[in-house]
């Protein structure tokens, strides 16, 4: 019977932290992505991973690379979170993104735990299930 109460324990833990996990990761993306839609690239810039932040140097380089390449994410219309996926020692967040002209879009967010919380390590455009690029 100790034994059962121990596994339901451990098990109830585990499913509280990787909801917690789940929604910390939210609310750094959804954060992130309010920034981008004030033109707050300093704000939006800090939620990005180390290695992020080494590869643009500054918020304005930051904020020049996502308005070109992922205006859809620059300025969002509808925001789904799909899955969150463990991959290595992060998560994969896959968030489905109405861009304002309707157009669906699916991204991949890398997401790395540091010492000041969940990081976007990375964002890529992948293509939906059944859709020919």
């Amino acid at each position: 019977m100790r034994a059962l109460f121990i596994g339901l324990a451990l098990a109830f833990g585990i499913a509280i932290s990787a909801a917690a996990q789940d929604s910390d990761i939210k609310g750094v993306i959804s954060d992130q992505l309010n920034a981008f839609e004030q033109d707050d690239f300093d704000q939006a810039f800090t939620y990005a991973a180390p290695n992020i932040r080494q590869i643009f140097r500054t918020p304005e380089n930051f904020g020049t690379m996502v308005r070109r390449g992922y205006p859809m994410v620059w300025r969002p219309g509808a925001v789904t979170f799909l899955d969150l996926e463990r991959r290595g020692v992060g998560f994969v967040q896959t968030v489905q993104i109405e861009d304002a002209d309707g157009v669906l879009h699916f991204l991949a967010y890398a997401m790395m735990e540091t010492g000041e919380g969940w990081k976007i390590a990375g964002v890529s455009i992948i293509t939906a299930p059944g859709v020919a690029a």
